[in-house]
């Protein structure tokens, strides 16, 4: 099976100092404290399966409570891009939040294409919440041989 995304410990990492700090109100690394924006861009990512058939590579990302028009999805350079954002409610003055754990904010998640993926063939859909992608796979470029003429 081919691996199509690269991981990086050191940003998982950063992120996880950057919420331990958020939570507890810490100090940025600017100097500012944060007040109610709790979340930043890189807060969450939409969960994702990536499988593999014969024919293709495919991609379900959940994205509960958004609509296609939240979602853009990007190809280039041999890189697959979802991004999006997931509003949030604003309070008004006849509602009141209580409490709040779903994430809001911005995403991004970035995946390496293999090289034997027909970027033009990309197809999506969106329903139910859930982003499906559908990457077909190309045929292998034979090697072409070039006659050299010896002088």
């Amino acid at each position: 099976m081919t691996n199509i995304t690269r991981w990086n410990p050191v940003n998982e990492f950063e992120d996880l100092i950057n919420r331990y700090n958020r939570y507890f109100g810490l100090a940025r690394g600017n100097g500012e404290r944060e007040g109610k924006d709790l979340f930043s861009r890189s807060d969450w990512s939409p969960a994702v399966d990536i499988k593999e058939t014969p024919e293709a590579f495919n991609i379900e990302a959940e994205l509960p409570g958004m609509s296609k028009d939240d979602v853009k999805v990007t190809v280039q350079d041999g890189v697959l891009s979802i991004q999006g954002e997931r509003k949030h409610e604003e309070e008004t003055n006849d509602k009141k939040h209580h409490r709040i754990e779903r994430v809001y904010g911005s995403f991004l998640r970035r995946f390496t294409l293999p090289e034997n993926v027909d970027e033009n063939s990309i197809r999506a859909s969106f329903k139910d919440g859930v982003l499906s992608l559908t990457l077909t796979k190309a045929e292998p470029a034979e090697p072409k041989a070039i006659e050299v003429d010896v002088q």
